[in-house]
């Protein structure tokens, strides 16, 4: 089913909370604070892109994005996280829109790239690869994803924004 794509907008938090927590209740891998890190990200002011998918009047995706240190590189680098579809919805596209329309923005302002903790399975269609000189904590080194924009692929520790935890 076909979605419309906007920024976020003054008034969607709620909406927005609802679908993270609602997408990540049934997602075997989540922690429950999806959502308290993307309002923590809003009132940090530390979003890049905060991008809807809209059916009707609803909100049924959604999409956020912030800066990212990778390793030494301190500026250019952008975390995709987390992205949320509504449970019903899964599976029909929106979530893939939303992830392309961002490597679209990213490329726009010039980013180097982009990384994420995920479904390698998923991400690889975009362009998306594990690195094992990509890490994140403990995470296991197939689910830890970068994409280079611009120049080499992302290697190092990626350190998120603090409201990650």
């Amino acid at each position: 089913m076909h979605a419309d794509l906007r920024d976020e907008r003054p008034g969607d938090a709620d909406a927005i909370g609802a679908l993270v927590t609602a997408a990540f209740a049934i997602a075997p891998y989540a922690d429950v604070n999806e959502a308290a890190i993307v309002a923590r990200l809003c009132d940090a002011g530390a979003l890049t892109l905060s991008i809807v998918a809209m059916q009707r009047d609803a909100i049924v995706g959604h999409v956020a994005v912030s800066p990212v240190t990778v390793g030494e590189e301190t500026t250019g680098w952008y975390g995709l996280a987390p992205l949320s579809v509504a449970p019903e919805q899964q599976r029909a596209g929106i979530g893939a829109a939303l992830v392309r329309a961002v490597l679209e923005r990213l490329d726009e302002i010039g980013a180097r790239g982009s990384v994420l903790i995920g479904d390698p399975a998923y991400y690889a269609r975009f362009g998306f690869a594990a690195d094992p000189a990509l890490t994140w904590r403990d995470a296991p080194a197939g689910i830890v994803q970068g994409i280079a924009l611009r120049g080499s692929p992302p290697r190092g520790e990626i350190a998120y924004h603090s409201s990650f935890g």
